[in-house]
């Protein structure tokens, strides 16, 4: 037998060992083979071999149990059996395949694309993945645990596979990489597990699988073997969306938190509840798109999901991942499609996750200035280090690839940008040069967004940053961040201010609505009407309008038919579609009882009427990134606070007109400057009955004549005289 030196078998129990494979195992030699077998708690232990010869193996040094064979051979590697380990621990034997007999299954290409932060698939090959071999005495199923620690001492696997003790089964580092690997033969899907790593400080984590596909429910915090059975049933949708720039597409979003849009009896709903309740319920509104506020594991509900533990494993509060799969795919298959929020600008600090993962600021920017968000109290992500930045962009790849999902909002760009953001003179330093920038995180930003788009057709990106940063939405070989979209927060806050104000003091603040036309195409943007705005304070839409409830709802219902024919992609935050009138708070879910209400089910009926006309109206969608698609029909009716323009599609599409009303009286015998003669529907009127307006209008038309400029002076070659009603906005539409 093969004598291994004390110091050696003492690094083992110590668990300091970098290749226990090297130690435990079958190991050949001249003509014999050699077992070696750690199991601290055992009282015998026998190795059978698949012929059934039984090897008793003598305890050796601490737990460590060894016995040989001789082969007869002058080759024994050929000689080595299929074989098992029989374990007493004093309650009788227990037969237990052999974690040591395994080769590798990472390869040496994996491991280059890891060292070297390019690796695009990066969950293939970390985290905890299922594996079934065949095998001439009966096929091998188990789970290859491999995780990413380079400065550990050593690292331990744990779980409900072994009494949660981790001292029997240390992992192997992989040559420099800075991967332990360890596969482990008869685990499967929805074992519990943790990594113990004992970090460069001498400390032994016990911590959750920086790559788990899945987690347990909170406040329980280990990781889960996930081996998904789902079959995609999108392939139409996928297909299609691979064909279609989404900037030429209608997008109206449905913001989502699924833990408070509804409950049931007190608690969240499941994903194959959300698939039945969520998704007929956003199709029949007509919204094209919703997205998700993180669902990407949290301990914290509070937090709704932006402080991240799991970047790769669903919210296991609805279920487990294949659930959100299935949720997804019924997304799809009603002709919605699906983005996440998603956030790689700062993480959560549990000690049992991401933060010192090693022992060291793994994952984290080690520079104070740079890793800890003051504003957020989380810990921020190391764009200067290249297998961070793989981490990260192979997540984003992960929940498109895997998830169907069909982009990502991007959450906190500018936190990202800045080396002074929500940070005092003397708390930041300088770029190297010498600028603010972070140039890191610009890189990493750059570097996803040209990956996504690399390798996955039709998906999008959205970017949440509020300053005036240049080429947000540039592509990255034109020196651009690379986004698909960027949320236009500027308008948002110009035109709420503006709405906010009683109609009689709103001619003196008209260009805070007309402001952001001086802008509209320096990007594609996202108008958003976000949870943000109605939370800490800031009170519902409906409770920022001003006046009476009737005229806080027609406000508010002729600011959405202004929102959804402004250029721009359109974004609601759950709840405003009801004309919600308590602020979000994620503990409950949304007042429904306000639907049995005839002023609320009226603004529930708008969206539905507004979201068919914007999807039949390619004039308002399909050229969102050209000039010329919008033009001001009168931009200065301010003494009227009336506010006027046309959207243009492309060739042979009808053109749209909008016309605001935001005085809280109607105007008869409006005359109106048109892009052509003839008539002109009334395809939308916020004030119509059916909505509980008070019913002023055009009988469903107008007709606009030749001439007139002289009139509306507004240099169009046809004009029309209509009624426009009180708080309202009106569309038409060439008959």
């Amino acid at each position: 037998m093969t004598s291994v030196p004390t110091s050696e078998l003492d690094q083992l129990v110590r668990g300091e060992h970098g290749h226990p494979h090297a130690i435990l195992g079958a190991h050949p030699e001249d003509d014999g083979i050699t077992f070696r077998v750690y199991k601290p708690l055992a009282r015998t232990v026998t190795v059978v071999a698949s012929e059934g010869r039984r090897i008793p193996l003598e305890h050796e040094h601490e737990g460590v149990w060894v016995g040989g064979v001789s082969t007869g051979s002058t080759d024994a590697t050929k000689d080595v059996p299929d074989y098992r380990v029989e374990v007493d621990y004093g309650e009788g034997a227990i037969t237990v395949d052999d974690p040591y007999r395994f080769l590798p299954t990472l390869g040496e290409t994996d491991l280059y694309l890891v060292n070297e932060g390019r690796h695009e698939l990066l969950w293939t090959v970390l985290g905890a993945r299922v594996h079934h071999y065949p095998s001439p005495t009966g096929d091998i199923s188990g789970t290859s645990f491999a995780v990413w620690a380079p400065s550990a001492r050593g690292v331990r696997l744990e779980g409900d596979f072994n009494s949660w003790d981790g001292r029997e089964h240390p992992m192997r580092q992989l040559g420099e990489s800075g991967v332990w690997e360890l596969f482990m033969p008869g685990v499967g899907a929805g074992a519990g597990y943790k990594y113990v790593i004992l970090g460069a400080d001498g400390a032994w984590r016990e911590k959750a699988d920086p790559m788990a596909f899945w987690a347990e429910v909170p406040p329980a915090t280990s990781s889960r073997v996930f081996e998904s059975s789902h079959e995609w049933g999108d392939d139409a949708w996928m297909t299609g969306r691979s064909q279609r720039p989404a900037v030429h597409q209608p997008m109206s979003v449905y913001e989502v938190h699924l833990g408070s849009w509804r409950k049931r009896h007190g608690q969240v709903l499941t994903w194959d509840q959300l698939i039945d309740e969520l998704v007929p319920y956003v199709h029949d509104l007509g919204f094209t798109h919703v997205e998700l506020m993180p669902v990407m594991q949290h301990p914290f509900g509070g937090s709704w999901g932006y402080h991240v533990t799991s970047y790769f494993a669903p919210d296991s509060r609805f279920g487990d991942p294949d659930g959100f799969r299935r949720l997804v795919d019924a997304f799809h298959r009603h002709g919605i499609g699906v983005l996440l929020d998603w956030v790689p600008g700062h993480f959560a600090t549990d000690e049992w996750a991401l933060a010192r993962f090693d022992g060291t600021p793994l994952y984290e920017d080690p520079n104070p200035q740079r890793g800890w968000h003051k504003e957020w109290g989380s810990h921020i992500f190391n764009f200067g280090r290249r297998e961070v930045r793989n981490f990260l962009y192979a997540n984003a790849l992960y929940w498109l690839e895997e998830f169907h999902a069909d982009g990502l909002r991007v959450d906190g760009v500018a936190s990202m940008l800045y080396l002074d953001y929500a940070r005092a003179d003397g708390e930041w330093t300088p770029n190297k040069l010498g600028g603010r920038e972070n140039l890191e995180a610009v890189q990493f930003l750059q570097e996803m967004n040209a990956t996504v788009y690399k390798r996955v057709p039709g998906a999008t990106t959205i970017a949440e940053e509020s300053t005036s940063w240049p080429g947000v939405t540039r592509p990255t070989d034109s020196d651009g961040l690379g986004f698909g979209f960027k949320w236009n927060m500027g308008w948002m806050h110009d035109t709420l201010d503006y709405l906010e104000r009683e109609p009689v003091h709103r001619s003196w603040h008209h260009n805070e609505l007309t402001f952001g036309l001086t802008y509209a195409f320096s990007e594609n943007f996202v108008l958003p009407l976000s949870h943000d705005e109605v939370v800490h304070g800031k009170g519902s839409l409906l409770r920022k309008m001003p006046g009476d409830r009737w005229q806080q709802l027609a406000n508010l219902r002729a600011y959405f038919g202004f929102m959804w024919a402004h250029p721009g992609k359109q974004l609601l935050f759950m709840g405003g579609e009801l004309g919600q009138e308590s602020e979000w708070a994620e503990s409950r879910e949304l007042d429904w009882w306000l639907l049995d209400h005839p002023e609320h089910l009226g603004m529930h009926r708008l969206f539905k009427d507004l979201n068919r006309a914007y999807a039949e109206t390619p004039a308002i969608w399909s050229r969102d990134d050209a000039a010329d698609s919008f033009q001001w029909i009168d931009a200065n009716d301010a003494g009227r606070n009336v506010f006027s323009f046309f959207r243009r599609g492309d060739a042979g599409s009808s053109e749209l007109v909008c016309v605001s009303n935001f005085a809280a009286i109607p105007h008869n015998d409006f005359r109106l400057g048109l892009p052509s003669a003839g008539e002109w529907r009334e395809v939308l009127n916020t004030d119509a009955t059916t909505y509980t307006g008070s019913g002023l209008g055009n009988l469903g038309s107008v007709t606009a004549y030749e001439g007139g400029q002289e009139m509306t002076q507004s240099g169009q070659p046809a004009h029309a005289t209509l009624v426009l009603p009180p708080l309202a906005t009106v569309w038409l539409r060439r008959a």
